[in-house]
């Protein structure tokens, strides 16, 4: 599921034919040499020119982090940002599995009106943004939308519209409009205060399904995909952020965590390729070990092709698996366990009555190409459902998808990671880390080098931290099957 212009100042030397012939270029002084010129006016023009500067390096973006994994409190992860003049605060869900960022307007039919998430609830009106403008059919970014399955045009009023579906049968339509995006920024170890860049997103005025209920409502979701009408794709053709981004998502039940256009960077991060043209973060999963044990399983059935593949997902709260890998899994998991723990069944899952810690349970492995692992403990594949006299069942929260051999990989096995995308060299890397604590950020500039820079507290104050460099932490079949949030809740009801 779950899409202040800034002006890029370039000289340009031209010729009117270029020859064999040697090309001299005189240069001349600015100021004359015989007098002299004002310390204060060549500040300013240093400042001037130094503006050119951050314009066209990228800036290090930061949004809060709010929700969590437990599905007693929320069951996902969003996040806040700030549209139109005057702005106006949204509660987005955080989703990688969807390219479109979207939120609900002031005409919606069907929108909730309230929220049990704590949160207000928002309504965007065009009208009432002074730098909101509509997109036509004929704007280069709809056709561009229109190619990714991301928008669709009306001949009747040559609006840039968009319908989008989901897994669990509910839906949003609606339209798309340009207007600021305003975030706290930086670059270069200064705060750049009231930042902001035109993004396009979608004006939802149409819900159905479980977007209409209020237990779990937001204003939208904000999705982070690698398609050209995904907000990270449209600032980074900006030049205002690297094409890449992190998240550490914190699995307790508090939650919250840590979201930054920009690259979070730990010397223990592993990096695995992702699988070229596809329109999610497809990985490629060659085998799944049980204790050391690779199963029993043909690494094609992970391959990527038109209804297979492994996705990494936000927008996701459990982990799915393929259906063909669903029994040697879970079969794999039961034998490794002593026989002291009583299995169970709840609801057709695998559960398991345990009373004493999570540590007789086996370690698991997800080995993906280039040699990169991601170890599951199993607070990372099982969910605590309720206790029975002294002790706990706890359920396997990887499931199946009947009939389909795709695996995502949702907010079970994201959290109390970090996670980079890295979109300019086309590759995904995560560490396990403990995602209350500062981490080290940098923005990749565009002669590829990745420059650290102090980050400091974005999210209330606008003074930098000691010179630390650390950013503060506040706490299509697969369009059909990426966006199974909304009813993850519900799987073990």
């Amino acid at each position: 599921m779950v899409a202040a212009v800034i002006l890029f100042t370039v000289t340009v030397l031209s010729a009117a034919a270029i020859s064999s012939s040697h090309v001299t270029l005189t240069l001349e002084r600015a100021f004359p040499s015989n007098h002299g010129v004002e310390l204060s006016y060549l500040k300013a023009l240093d400042s001037f020119r130094h503006q050119r500067f951050l314009q066209s390096t990228n800036y290090v973006v930061d949004f809060p982090v709010k929700g969590s994994f437990d599905t007693s409190k929320a069951g996902l992860y969003f996040t806040k940002v700030n549209l139109g003049t005057p702005p106006r605060e949204f509660y987005v869900q955080i989703d990688t599995g969807s390219d479109v960022l979207w939120v609900s307007c002031a005409s919606c039919n069907g929108c909730p009106q309230t929220s049990g998430l704590q949160i207000q609830l928002n309504y965007f009106d065009p009208q009432s943004s002074s730098t909101s403008s509509f997109i036509s059919c004929s704007d280069q970014r709809c056709k561009n939308g229109v190619q990714s399955s991301d928008s669709s045009c009306s001949g009747r009023n040559n609006q840039c519209t968009y319908i989008f579906q989901y897994g669990d049968g509910s839906g949003t339509s609606g339209y798309y409009v340009s207007d600021l995006m305003h975030f706290a920024s930086i670059t270069e170890g200064s705060l750049l205060s009231n930042s902001s860049a035109p993004v396009v997103f979608g004006c939802s005025n149409q819900q159905s399904g479980d977007l209409t209920k209020s237990d779990r409502a937001i204003d939208g979701i904000f999705g982070f995909g690698q398609q050209g009408m995904s907000v990270i794709s449209q600032l980074s053709s900006q030049g205002i952020a690297p094409r890449v981004f992190s998240h550490c998502l914190k699995g307790d039940s508090n939650g919250g965590g840590l979201l930054v256009l920009g690259e979070i960077v730990e010397p223990n991060i592993i990096y695995s390729p992702l699988v070229p043209s596809q329109p999610h973060y497809n990985l490629n999963l060659l085998s799944i070990s049980v204790n050391g044990q690779n199963l029993p399983i043909d690494s094609a059935i992970f391959a990527t092709s038109n209804n297979r593949g492994t996705i990494i997902d936000s927008g996701t709260t459990l982990a799915y698996i393929a259906e063909e890998a669903y029994n040697p899994f879970i079969n794999a998991i039961t034998a490794a366990i002593p026989q002291s723990v009583r299995t169970v069944l709840s609801r057709g899952n695998q559960c398991y009555l345990v009373t004493t810690s999570l540590d007789v349970f086996p370690q698991v492995s997800l080995n993906f190409a280039g040699g990169a692992s991601l170890v599951l403990g199993p607070q990372d594949y099982l969910i605590k459902q309720n206790y029975i006299g002294d002790g706990s069942v706890w359920c396997i929260g990887f499931q199946k998808i009947p009939g389909q051999d795709v695996t995502i990989l949702g907010d079970l096995v994201l959290k109390d990671r970090i996670f980079v995308y890295d979109l300019a060299g086309q590759r995904i890397g995560w560490a396990n880390y403990d995602c209350s604590l500062s981490v080290n950020v940098s923005a990749s500039t565009g002669n590829g080098r990745s420059e650290f820079v102090n980050a400091g507290d974005l999210s209330g104050s606008t003074s930098l931290r000691d010179g630390s460099h650390k950013l503060i932490n506040r706490s299509g079949i697969f369009a059909l099957f990426v966006h199974i949030t909304l009813i993850c809740y519900f799987v073990f009801l």
